[in-house]
C-alpha cells in the first residue's frame, strides 16, 4: 500500500513556517511597534517639507490690538518672528570669540528654523536638528550638544511645531531629541566639560506638554461644542414635534366631533321627512356609512399622536368667544390686559377660532412667565380676508425685584406651527419699549367661509 500523506512545504499555507510567520504577524508587540513606526513616518517623514502657512488669527485677542492695525490678526507670526530674532541675537553674540562673518552665518543658522515654522513646520524641525551640530562647529565648540543660539532655536520650533500639528508629532520630536542628545553626548562629548542635554530634554518635555494639554483640552471644548449644538438642535426638533402632537391631538377633536355630527344627522335626516323617497334614503344611508368610516379611519391614523395618559377632552375646543374666560384667568394671576375688537364679529372655522385662542393664550402665557407685573393688550381684528391678531406686552416693572421665569421654549414654536399650518404669517420680536409683541395673521377663504355656513 502506498502512502500518500504529503508533507507540507515550507512555503504552504499549512506549513510549521508559515504558522510561525502568522503568529508572529498576529503578535500584539509587533502590531504595536508597527502602528508606532506608521505614526512617526505620517508626522515626520511624509511631507515633511509641505507648504503649511500660518494662517492669520481673530484680531480681538490681547496680542493683536498691541499690533498696529494693518498688522493685526498677525499676532502669531510676530512672537514667532520675536524668538526667531532672539535666537539670531544669542548665536551671533554668544558665539565663544567668533566674529564677523561666522557670526553672522552662527545667527542665520539659528534663526531660520524658527521662521521656517511659519511656512513648513516639520520641515522647520528637521532643519533645526541638522542646524545644531553646524552651530556648534561654527562658534567653536562651546556647550554640547547646543549652543545657547541652537538651544533657544530648537526648543522654540519644538513648541511652534507642537502647536501646529498635534500631540503625537510633539511625542515624536521629543523622542528624536533625546536620541540626538545621547548619541551627541556618547560619541562625540568626550571632550566637553559640560552637556546641556539634560536641561534640553527637561525643559522642552515641560513645553510640550503644555503645549498637548492645551491640544486636549481644545478638543474636549470643541467636541462639548460640537454636543451641545446637536443636543440644542435635537431638543428643537423634539419641541416641535410636540407641538405637531398637540396640534394634530386638537384638530383630531374637532375633525372627529364634525364626523360624529355628519353621520347623526344623515342618520335622523330620512325620519323628518314624511315618506321620503327610496333614492333619498339610500343617499343619507350612503352618506352616513362614509362618514362612519371616514371617522373610523381618521381614529385608527391619528389615534398614534395621543399619548398613553392623554383624554379626550369632555368639552368643546375652545374658540374665541371663550376668550374672556381665558382674560379674567389671566388678570387673574397678575397680568393687567386689555381686549379690542375691531371689525365685523362672526364665526370662523373651527380650526382658526381653535388656533386663534391658543395663540392668544401662549402670548399671554409667555407674557406672564417673561415679564412678570406688566400690562398686555391682545388685538383682534376680522377683516375681509381672515383673522388678524396682535398681542403685545410692556416691560416688567421692576426688574430687578421679580426674575422672569424659565420657560420651555415651545411658546413660540407652537404659534408658529399653527401658523404655518394655516398658511398664515406671524412675526414675533421685541418693541422699542422693551416689551414683546406677537402679530399673527391667519387667513380665512371663501370657501371655508362658505362652507362653515352651511
Amino acid at each position: 500500500m502506498t502512502d500518500t500523506t504529503q508533507t507540507p512545504s515550507p512555503g504552504s499555507p499549512g506549513s510549521p513556517r508559515s504558522a510561525a510567520d502568522g503568529s508572529a504577524q498576529r503578535s500584539p508587540e509587533l502590531q504595536l511597534a508597527r502602528n508606532a513606526l506608521r505614526g512617526l513616518r505620517q508626522d515626520l517623514f511624509d511631507d515633511a517639507f509641505a507648504y503649511r502657512p500660518l494662517p492669520r488669527t481673530a484680531a480681538n485677542g490681547w496680542l493683536t490690538r498691541l499690533l498696529p492695525r494693518p498688522l493685526r490678526g498677525y499676532g502669531p507670526h510676530a512672537v514667532v518672528s520675536a524668538a526667531a530674532l532672539l535666537a539670531f541675537w544669542v548665536g551671533s553674540v554668544e558665539s565663544y570669540g567668533v566674529r564677523g562673518l561666522l557670526a553672522l552665518l552662527t545667527g542665520l543658522a539659528c534663526a531660520l528654523p524658527v521662521l521656517m515654522t511659519l511656512l513648513r513646520p516639520v520641515g522647520a524641525f528637521w532643519l533645526s536638528m541638522a542646524a545644531t551640530p553646524v552651530v556648534s562647529v561654527l562658534s567653536g565648540w562651546g556647550d554640547w550638544p547646543w549652543m545657547p543660539g541652537a538651544f533657544i532655536c530648537h526648543l522654540s520650533v519644538l513648541i511652534v511645531v507642537a502647536i501646529r500639528t498635534r500631540p503625537r508629532t510633539a511625542a515624536w520630536m521629543w523622542a528624536l531629541t533625546a536620541l540626538y542628545g545621547f548619541v551627541a553626548e556618547t560619541v562625540f562629548g568626550g571632550g566637553h566639560d559640560y552637556t546641556d542635554s539634560a536641561p534640553m530634554l527637561f525643559v522642552s518635555a515641560l513645553g510640550l506638554l503644555s503645549v498637548s494639554v492645551w491640544h486636549i483640552r481644545r478638543a474636549a471644548e470643541e467636541e462639548v461644542t460640537a454636543q451641545q449644538t446637536v443636543t440644542a438642535h435635537e431638543r428643537s426638533r423634539r419641541t416641535l414635534l410636540e407641538e405637531r402632537t398637540n396640534i394634530a391631538r386638537e384638530l383630531h377633536d374637532v375633525v372627529a366631533h364634525h364626523m360624529s355630527v355628519v353621520a347623526i344627522q344623515a342618520e335622523a335626516a330620512p325620519y323628518r321627512v314624511e315618506n321620503p323617497p327610496p333614492e333619498l334614503e339610500r343617499a343619507f344611508a350612503t352618506i352616513r356609512e362614509n362618514a362612519v368610516a371616514a371617522l373610523t379611519e381618521l381614529r385608527r391614523v391619528l389615534g398614534v399622536v395621543r399619548a398613553e395618559d392623554y383624554e379626550a377632552p369632555d368639552a368643546p375646543q375652545p374658540t374665541l368667544a371663550d376668550l374672556d374666560g381665558l382674560l379674567a384667568n389671566v388678570r387673574d394671576a397678575g397680568l393687567n390686559v386689555e381686549k379690542v375688537v375691531t371689525g365685523a364679529v362672526r364665526e370662523l372655522p373651527q380650526g382658526v377660532e381653535l388656533s386663534a385662542y391658543r395663540i392668544v393664550q401662549e402670548a399671554l402665557s409667555n407674557s406672564l412667565r417673561h415679564a412678570p407685573g406688566a400690562s398686555a393688550r391682545v388685538e383682534i381684528g376680522y377683516v375681509l380676508g381672515g383673522l388678524g391678531l396682535r398681542i403685545v406686552n410692556g416691560p416688567p416693572p421692576n426688574p430687578a425685584l421679580v426674575k422672569p421665569s424659565p420657560g420651555a421654549g415651545h411658546g413660540i414654536t407652537g404659534m408658529r406651527e399653527r401658523v404655518t399650518m394655516l398658511n398664515g404669517e406671524m412675526t414675533a420680536g421685541a418693541t422699542s419699549g422693551g416689551g414683546y409683541e406677537v402679530a399673527v395673521f391667519l387667513p380665512v377663504t371663501a370657501a371655508e367661509r362658505a362652507g362653515e355656513d352651511a
